[in-house]
């Protein structure tokens, strides 16, 4: 465990894929999605304590969410709380926060990773992570871990990497946006294809010359505050400067036009549980290929379902196949699971419609 290794811990997502049990006010990094009494955000945290000392993790996050993130992670400090005051996107959060982490540490190798994903295997995920901080520590080096692809998912951007390999690290030739099924078939056929998981491995130096040479205005921007990071100044710095940071991706704004990217392919049983249909993938199925969490249900007639059933209600369900059934608060979703991917709009228009206080 080196103590030049940090890690950023994103946590600022509304996670509305996840309708109606992710909401605004309680996105799904914060739940208990797979019935195991920990949040996703928990089982994120005790993976990495694992890496580098726990001074070392920092949660980015929306200002909405502190006392939640407060209340799930004990131990954590308000210095560890990197908070937005209005969300831009990943570009500018993971610039505020290594502009902050470079003023404790300009040694500082950082590893950015979602607070909200799955990893069946700990040990593999860890050794991986391990295997690219070696590389960036010696390397003025931006790394991805890549997964490597089961399936021709539509639902994922891929990373297309070159032959070349210095010790299991592949230069990327290319990022490819979310394809067709037959393009995606046609990267897995091709091999040298894998999944944008969106974790990366990278030191604080080299993060921010990459920003200063390709992102120079949320460069400027943030660098305007070198002297008040980890200061009692710093807060009110980022709540009038933050907002006017341009709302752009780190993908856009630095990963597709740097030349020093690299990718480590991984097999660790990753899932992004960013759907429905991925967390019935990863849950535990009864006979009948359903994954149910509900205190009190009969069901009948009914295959390869995802159903969630809020509180004491009783649900008598009968005569699905490939559904979502959730129940929460004061909303429910009966929707096919083949398709999810359009969750994401309806709850645009039903935040329309209906008012935020479904969404």
């Amino acid at each position: 465990m080196k103590n030049n290794n940090y890690v950023l811990i994103m946590a600022g997502g509304v996670g509305s894929r996840f309708w109606p049990k992710s909401r605004n006010n309680f996105p799904k990094q914060f739940l208990d999605v797979l019935g195991i009494g920990k949040s996703l955000l928990q089982l994120t945290y005790e993976r990495f304590l694992k890496l580098c000392p726990q001074e070392n993790i920092f949660i980015v996050t929306n200002s909405q969410y502190r006392d939640i993130i407060k209340d799930q992670l004990s131990g954590i400090t308000d210095n560890q709380l990197i908070c937005e005051p209005s969300r831009n996107n990943t570009a500018p959060c993971i610039a505020y926060a290594s502009f902050k982490v470079a003023a404790l540490d300009p040694e500082a190798n950082i590893v950015v990773a979602p607070s909200d994903h799955f990893i069946l295997y700990e040990d593999k995920f860890l050794e991986k992570i391990e295997q690219a901080l070696a590389y960036t520590e010696q390397h003025e080096a931006l790394v991805t871990l890549g997964i490597a692809p089961t399936r021709p998912d539509t639902g994922y951007g891929y990373i297309k990497y070159e032959s070349a390999a210095y010790d299991g690290v592949y230069k990327v030739a290319q990022f490819k946006e979310k394809p067709s099924l037959e393009k995606a078939k046609e990267f897995l056929a091709e091999g040298n294809y894998v999944w944008n998981a969106g974790i990366f491995i990278w030191k604080a130096s080299s993060i921010l010359s990459s920003l200063k040479k390709y992102s120079t205005d949320i460069h400027t921007l943030f660098e305007k505050g070198c002297e008040l990071y980890n200061t009692d100044a710093e807060r009110a710095f980022i709540d009038e400067y933050y907002p006017t940071s341009p709302n752009i991706s780190i993908d856009y704004a630095i990963m597709e036009q740097a030349d020093n990217v690299y990718t480590i392919p991984a097999e660790f049983g990753w899932s992004d549980l960013g759907t429905w249909a991925s967390l019935y993938e990863a849950a535990p199925k009864d006979e009948d290929d359903n994954v149910i969490a509900a205190k009190q249900i009969s069901v009948s007639d009914t295959t390869n379902s995802i159903i969630h059933i809020n509180g004491e209600k009783l649900a008598v369900i009968r005569g699905l196949e490939n559904f979502i059934v959730v129940d929460e608060g004061n909303a429910l979703l009966i929707y096919p699971k083949e398709q999810e991917q359009e969750i994401k709009e309806i709850v645009k228009q039903m935040s329309i419609q209906f008012g935020e206080s479904f969404i």
